[in-house]
């Protein structure tokens, strides 16, 4: 259902539910969060649940980042008028009906592998169907740079629906340009750039199977279907075949022919013809060459500021430090982020980290913005994720001073349970939740959240 601004969508979605309930009929998707995922888990593929799911090292920062947020308590208010309610908001200038993002996934396709037509049919059950379900609901999508579909194709898918792209910096910068040029073409408001993962972390459910995606072409179909990309992998190609020397061959494997069919399938053309011709293996060779950059410095974000007009937000800040120095570069807004504890092990919880962020942007702006969230004129925006799982945790980061936050992992158990039906219901239920805890914690509009609905 459209979330309409959210007038009371709390009461409208669960009394949709008790009187399913009195059918018999329960919900498809768990609003319980560790029944969502538990759900999820038992439904998709080992490697799918291994790369969603999986953190970095001991998992300890993904354990922090879930339970940091216990350590701040919310205040119920009583006797307020708050019988009319809503969750609508402004940011960059596009009024939303909520302060949530679906956040930047990548390889998606691993969440539907399970689904109907397997591997083969994954990218076409993927972003299409969290499009779908963002179009129903006006919420914003940040389109990931390791997509399983073109930005072109989900933006098309979209319609209207607001747009954000996720930059991942190559190290080839003609590489970079061409990816920016083709997020504004497709109509994306924003780049998000995502500072965090020049180097992958030590994610060790994905070392001990083995399982690397985008080794097997999987969630590069941004690269595939890029003219710069290709034009790289042509020269490889070509190089290649001039070459008198020749890799040694590994013993073949079942393994093997799987991964070489996996590229051949993504990559544009019959599967046939990419089987029996060199460019399905080259354009994985060179993603994993060109994919990340590690020499990059602020500097190098004053040139992307120079390149397009497009909002620009950096997204894996954690110190206030950090903040200021993207802000004196020319990035338009932040974005508070451990990427889901995924990167560093024993790092911190990316929760604690969001009210000192907010105060160093607010003091440089000038706004007076830290007590309360919400658009406040002339401020620099604040975003916050990892860890967010239910309505109260966007409570809670709105509370310490977020602008809106990007809804990750749990989105991507409900597309992996049912589809585009799947990701609207787990975004309904969070914002069900964050309506409902407004309510009772005396709050009729996110522009009302502050620090005092807290028990700092």
């Amino acid at each position: 259902m459209p979330t309409n601004g959210g007038i009371n969508i709390g009461r409208t979605v669960q009394s949709a539910i008790y009187r399913d309930g009195v059918y018999g009929r329960r919900p498809a998707v768990p609003t319980d969060p560790d029944a969502l995922a538990a759900a999820a888990r038992r439904r998709m593929t080992r490697t799918g649940w291994s790369y969603v799911a999986g953190g970095a090292g001991a998992q300890r920062t993904v354990a922090a980042n879930r339970e940091a947020f216990g350590r701040y308590r919310i205040v119920p208010r009583q006797m307020v008028d708050v019988g009319q309610r809503s969750l609508a908001t402004t940011l960059l200038g596009r009024e939303l009906p909520a302060p949530v993002l679906f956040g930047p996934v990548g390889a998606l396709e691993l969440a539907v592998q399970h689904q109907r037509g397997g591997r083969a049919a994954a990218p076409r059950n993927a972003e299409p169907a969290l499009a779908r379900a963002a179009r129903d609901l006006g919420l914003p999508v940040v389109i990931s740079s390791q997509a399983s579909t073109p930005m072109e194709d989900t933006a098309a898918a979209l319609g209207d629906s607001p747009r954000w792209f996720q930059l991942y910096w190559s190290s080839d910068d003609a590489l970079v340009e061409s990816f920016v040029s083709r997020a504004e073409a497709s109509g994306c408001e924003a780049i998000v750039v995502t500072l965090d993962t020049h180097v992958l972390g030590w994610r060790t459910a994905d070392l001990d199977l083995g399982y690397l995606p985008f080794a097997r072409a999987e969630g590069i179909a941004q690269y595939l279907s890029d003219p710069v990309f290709r034009a790289l992998v042509e020269a490889r190609v070509q190089a290649s075949a001039a070459s008198s020397e020749s890799a040694p061959a590994n013993r073949p494997t079942v393994a093997a022919v799987r991964s070489l069919l996996s590229m051949a399938r993504h990559h544009p053309g019959p599967t046939l013809r990419n089987l029996t011709q060199p460019h399905a293996r080259a354009a994985v060779e060179t993603f994993l060459e060109v994919f990340s950059r590690s020499t990059l410095t602020w500097a190098d974000l004053a040139r992307l500021r120079e390149r397009t007009t497009l909002p620009i937000l950096v997204k894996g800040i954690q110190h206030p430090d950090d903040a200021r120095a993207a802000l004196d570069h020319g990035a338009d807004g932040i974005v508070v982020s451990n990427h889901g504890g995924r990167q560093i092990d024993n790092a911190v919880a990316s929760i604690d980290a969001l009210g000192p962020v907010v105060d160093a942007v607010r003091k440089w702006s000038g706004a007076s913005g830290s007590e309360t969230a919400g658009s406040v004129p002339g401020s620099v925006p604040v975003l916050f994720d990892s860890g967010v799982r239910t309505g109260a945790d966007v409570f809670t980061a709105l509370a310490l001073g977020a602008d809106a936050v990007l809804l990750g992992r749990p989105w991507v158990y409900g597309l992996a349970l049912a589809g585009a039906d799947g990701v609207r219901a787990v975004a309904e239920h969070v914002l069900a939740e964050l309506d409902l805890t407004m309510a009772l914690a005396g709050v009729s509009g996110t522009d009302q959240i502050g620090r005092h609905n807290l028990a700092l």
